[in-house]
């Protein structure tokens, strides 16, 4: 009953961790930065893995794709395959998960389904992993600039799409490992029983043999002989 709960349990944060990771992709603000006026904000900068922007003081907008893939910095690049990644590892270990459950009907024998379910484990680690990659890359290259003296272009600060990559790739990470250890829990039921049935075989054996022994020792009435018949 433990291992059903903590299955469900690391389902449900792996799946809440898959789902903010996948926000993460089409969120605007990777990286922001303003440029204040003497009253109210007049422009605010920002960029993600797809485009960079500019937002004046009435609202308006005005985006500009990066122009070609090929033609990215290398850390861009490199940020996309690890949150693409992890979006797909996502998508396949909430599968092997669903499958690996104990309260679903699907997947075989217990054994069978406990593995599964420590594969789901592991391709969630992993997702994690790749999140929490990206996202780091990003942040790394953002804060390098930030504080190099010699960078004179705009510099900008961390966006609200780290935080929240981050904090899924987190999630991933806790409800993989509790995937994991969900095989164990898996293993020591059935070494229980067996000890249990063991014990029991041996208990009943034993009252077998001790009850012939005592049918041999006690004696027969009806067999007995009788010697008032004789006299």
């Amino acid at each position: 009953m433990a291992s059903t709960a903590s299955e469900i349990i690391a389902f449900m944060v792996s799946i809440s961790g898959w789902v903010l990771v996948s926000s993460t992709l089409p969120t605007d603000y990777w990286k922001v930065s303003t440029i204040d006026g003497t009253v109210i904000t007049t422009a605010t900068y920002w960029a993600n893995l797809w485009k960079t922007c500019v937002t004046d003081s009435t609202g308006v907008s005005n985006c500009k794709d990066f122009p070609s893939m090929l033609a990215l910095d290398g850390y861009i690049q490199a940020c996309r395959g690890l949150m693409i990644a992890a979006v797909s590892l996502g998508f396949f270990g909430s599968i092997f998960a669903l499958i690996g459950m104990k309260c679903t009907k699907v997947g075989g024998s217990d054994k069978a389904k406990a593995k599964i379910a420590c594969l789901a484990g592991i391709v969630f680690i992993l997702s994690g992993l790749c999140s929490m990659t990206g996202c780091s890359l990003y942040a790394n290259k953002i804060t390098t600039e930030f504080f190099d003296p010699l960078f004179v272009e705009q510099k900008y600060e961390l966006g609200a799409a780290l935080f929240i990559g981050w904090a899924g790739a987190s999630l991933c990470l806790i409800g993989g490992v509790i995937f994991c250890f969900s095989i164990s829990d898996n293993n020591k039921a059935p070494r229980m029983g067996y000890t249990y049935n063991g014990a029991t075989s041996v208990m009943s054996s034993r009252t077998k043999y001790h009850g012939r022994e005592g049918d041999l020792k006690t004696p027969n009435p009806s067999k007995q002989f009788d010697k008032n018949a004789y006299v």
